[in-house]
């Protein structure tokens, strides 16, 4: 099992090297500068900024000077952001966008666990099929409208909670939490109840039935342990993408997260930025998944040594 996962650690160091690079050197061949959006100044304004940035130097020179200052921990200036590096921006909005994903993961997981268990323990009643409906709808139903409703209904209309901003956590984190899980309950549900309907019908479950074991501890033992591998395959990028926040949740909400910030550092072409970005949202897809291969190894063992091969 550790040799396992030292290999999948070994073959995701170059993958991350090779995001690294991809986006480095697409960044740059993107048209126009980090300061061509600022009010209109000189160009000699331009070639001192240039200078004092090192975006002057040869495009390899950049290159290599950036991935030394990597190898630090340093991920540089922000451009856009006057005295202020891209390692404070990140600490200080990835925080906020942790915060939600992590809300929105956890009712993610038990609400899609639960619908798509019980849905699939009652496959052919009519409970069944309004819970795998239900589902369906999280699919369907976007957060551009599912948000608006949530504000409509329970913050202007209830008054339960804040429509906008992050300032009480964690009633601040209730109806962007939601919002935002409701897509990735409805795909977790719809994977647990095709799982466990498909393990129903396997010969084992016979085979424990005829042994005289009682329904639910073969549903909760037997089906449910191998109906969850899809689940947990899932996972990894489901968890990467919650974490690290939503662009649409957070504009509707007004919550000051990295999913805003990534989107206008893009569009002020702020390089520095636009890297620390990608390179945080390459750790979380690379780590999460590797944290799911690991867990469905330890589920199914099996999995381990089919991937050595």
């Amino acid at each position: 099992m550790i040799k396992y996962f030292l290999k999948r650690i070994a073959e995701a160091v170059p993958v991350f090297f090779l995001i690294i690079t991809a986006v480095f050197f697409m960044v740059r061949f993107v048209p126009g500068g980090p300061f061509d959006r600022e009010r209109p100044v000189s160009a000699e304004t331009i070639e001192a900024l240039n200078k004092y940035y090192g975006l002057d130097k040869p495009l390899y020179s950049q290159y290599f000077s950036y991935l030394k200052n990597l190898a630090k921990g340093e991920l540089g200036p922000s451009f856009k952001y006057n005295g202020w590096s891209v390692n404070e921006i990140l600490a200080e909005k990835a925080k906020v966008s942790l915060e939600l994903g992590s809300c929105a993961l956890v009712i993610a997981l038990v609400l899609g666990l639960i619908l798509g268990f019980a849905s699939a323990g009652m496959a052919k009643t009519k409970m069944g099929a309004t819970l795998s409906g239900i589902s369906l709808l999280g699919i369907c139903l976007p957060a551009f409208v599912l948000g608006p409703i949530l504000i409509l209904v329970f913050a202007l209309n209830l008054n339960s909670f804040n429509a906008m901003g992050w300032n009480n956590f964690p009633e601040d984190a209730v109806l962007p939490s939601i919002t935002l899980a409701l897509f990735y309950t409805a795909w977790i549900a719809r994977l647990a109840r095709n799982g466990a309907i498909d393990e129903q019908n396997k010969a084992y479950v016979r085979t424990a039935f005829a042994k005289g074991a009682t329904p639910t501890r073969v549903y909760l033992i037997h089906i449910m342990r191998n109906a969850i591998q899809p689940v947990v395959s899932y996972i990894g990028p489901a968890a990467a993408g919650l974490l690290t926040g939503s662009f649409v949740v957070e504009t509707i909400f007004q919550i000051p997260g990295l999913g805003r910030f990534f989107i206008s550092s893009a569009l002020d072409n702020d390089y520095t930025m636009i890297m620390g970005c990608v390179m945080l949202y390459a750790l979380f897809i690379i780590g999460f998944n590797l944290v799911s291969d690991f867990i469905l190894a330890l589920v199914n063992p099996r999995v381990a040594k089919e991937m050595k091969k």
